[in-house]
């Protein structure tokens, strides 16, 4: 049987509701010397005492340093959790608005409900696909294939030009053979 102070420190899953939580606090700690708990309420769109009751339910677990009437601050393993849902967050937001073109607050939104879902490593994933498309070739039948040798070797400015020179061949021949049937089409 565990005793009280065994559950304490036993780590518990997070929920949506206490990521988001420790987010804003992370990023109000970015803007403003001291958070409070009226600055946690205006950020999160919820009344005072709904955040104080979070507090205590974050301070139990470990999350947050929280006295009534005092700043709350994060403990080390607060900010962490804070910061990697900080992260997720910005980059599937980027992902969603600068790789699939979705509008800016549609992509924030969308991004805030993803991020409690995607793990790490698919994060990760996201992050590399991103470096990828910004600075290699985007188009041919092995552009994924280039992908995941990009993801195992990293950025390779030679690699990148060799397979742009060989898409430039590839686009090259296809664009004749459009002309081409347009020309024939058109009965030139």
């Amino acid at each position: 049987m565990q005793t009280d102070e065994s559950k304490k420190s036993t780590p518990r899953a997070l929920t949506a509701s206490m990521e988001d939580y420790l987010e804003a606090i992370v990023n109000l700690e970015n803007e403003k010397k001291a958070v409070r708990v009226k600055d946690i309420a205006k950020r999160l769109g919820v009344r005072m005492p709904t955040v104080t009751s979070m507090l205590k339910t974050l301070g139990k677990a470990g999350l947050v340093n929280y006295e009534k009437y005092e700043y709350i601050q994060l403990t080390n393993r607060g900010k962490k959790v804070g910061k990697e849902i900080d992260r997720r967050h910005h980059a599937l937001k980027k992902f969603l608005r600068d790789i699939l073109g979705i509008d800016p607050d549609t992509a924030d939104e969308e991004a805030c409900k993803m991020e409690h879902a995607v793990s790490a490593s698919t994060l990760n994933r996201f992050v590399e696909f991103m470096g990828f498309i910004e600075s290699c070739p985007r188009a041919g039948k092995q552009w994924l294939e280039y992908f995941q040798e990009y993801r195992q070797h990293g950025r390779n400015k030679a690699t990148c030009l060799e397979y742009m020179r060989s898409f430039e061949q590839l686009f090259k021949k296809q664009l004749e053979a459009a002309e081409m049937e347009t020309e024939i089409e058109n009965g030139a």
